[in-house]
């Protein structure tokens, strides 16, 4: 009998193991990303403190209205762009990017790259 993967319980097994090698420090804290397939998050954790600092998701209203009519990944640049500016709001400069177990390619990289447009260094 032919078993079918389960895609999510891999990746969470790949963020399991990112996670034992990195979190964030007040100083540099950790950009969590998490992609499902009609919407992405995003958040900037203090894990020292156990504290979110700042947030943004293609929920949000303000986003929605600027991402209708455009695909995902370009949602996902203007949710990198939207957290980088934030981030950049509460003093932030620098991050340590999680990608939650998904590869770096397609709306994750976009994420990435529009956070980096914003100001972010990784």
């Amino acid at each position: 009998m032919i078993t079918k993967i389960d895609k999510n319980a891999v990746r969470q097994r790949r963020h399991e193991r990112v996670r034992k090698l990195i979190s964030g420090t007040p100083e540099k804290p950790r950009l969590n990303v998490y992609r499902s397939s009609k919407n992405i998050y995003v958040q900037v954790i203090d894990d020292v403190n156990g504290v979110t600092l700042a947030s943004a998701s293609t929920l949000e209203k303000s986003i929605q209205e600027e991402i209708a009519g455009k695909t995902k990944t370009e949602a996902a640049k203007l949710v990198g762009q939207t957290i980088g500016a934030r981030a950049k709001e509460k003093g932030i400069e620098t991050v340590v990017f999680d990608r939650g177990g998904y590869h770096y390619t397609g709306r994750v990289q976009a994420l990435a790259d529009g956070a980096r447009e914003a100001g972010l260094e990784f």
